[in-house]
C-alpha cells in the first residue's frame, strides 16, 4: 500500500520554489540534500503544507501559489528606519545587503537594506519572496 502524506507525517522530499520568471529562489536539489520535516512543525507555511496533503511516495507535483498563499503581501509595518550609526564594517548599510538583526527575544531576523539617505537606512523585514506568485515543485521521496 502506498503511503500518503497526512497532518502528522514525517516527509522527506526535494522541493524547488520558482519565481514567476522561472528562476529558482530555493531548491534542495542544488546540494542534493532533500528536506526532512514533520508536517505541522513550522518548517513550511500552512498553505505549503496544504499542497502536500494526500501526495504519495514517489509522486511529483507542481503548485502555483498566489502571494497570499505563499509568503503573503509585503507589510508596510515591517519596514523600519534605522540610524546609519547602528551599522558597522561587518554589516555595512548598502542597498541590497541582507543583515541579521537581533530582536529583543534574542532571535535573529534578516532585513534587506532598501535605501540609504543621509543618516537614515530603510530596512525591510518582509520575507524576500513576499508579494510574489510562486511555483512550488515537490518530489516526495519517503513518508513515515
Amino acid at each position: 500500500m502506498t503511503k500518503a502524506i497526512t497532518a502528522n507525517s514525517e516527509v522527506v522530499m526535494h522541493f524547488t520554489i520558482k519565481l514567476s520568471d522561472g528562476s529558482a529562489a530555493d531548491s534542495t536539489k542544488v546540494n542534493n540534500k532533500p528536506a526532512k520535516f514533520r508536517m505541522g512543525d513550522g518548517s513550511l507555511t500552512v498553505n505549503f503544507e496544504k499542497c502536500l496533503l494526500g501526495l504519495t511516495e514517489g509522486e511529483s507535483k507542481s503548485f502555483e501559489l498566489e502571494p497570499e498563499d505563499a509568503f503573503g503581501q509585503p507589510n508596510p509595518d515591517n519596514i523600519y528606519y534605522v540610524e546609519r550609526s547602528k551599522f558597522g564594517a561587518d554589516a555595512p548599510a548598502e542597498v541590497g545587503a541582507i543583515i541579521a538583526f537581533t530582536q529583543p527575544d534574542g532571535n535573529e531576523l534578516p532585513g534587506i537594506v532598501r535605501e540609504v539617505t543621509g543618516e537614515s537606512v530603510t530596512v525591510d523585514f518582509n520575507h524576500p519572496l513576499a508579494g510574489q506568485a510562486l511555483t512550488f515543485d515537490v518530489d516526495v521521496i519517503s513518508i513515515d
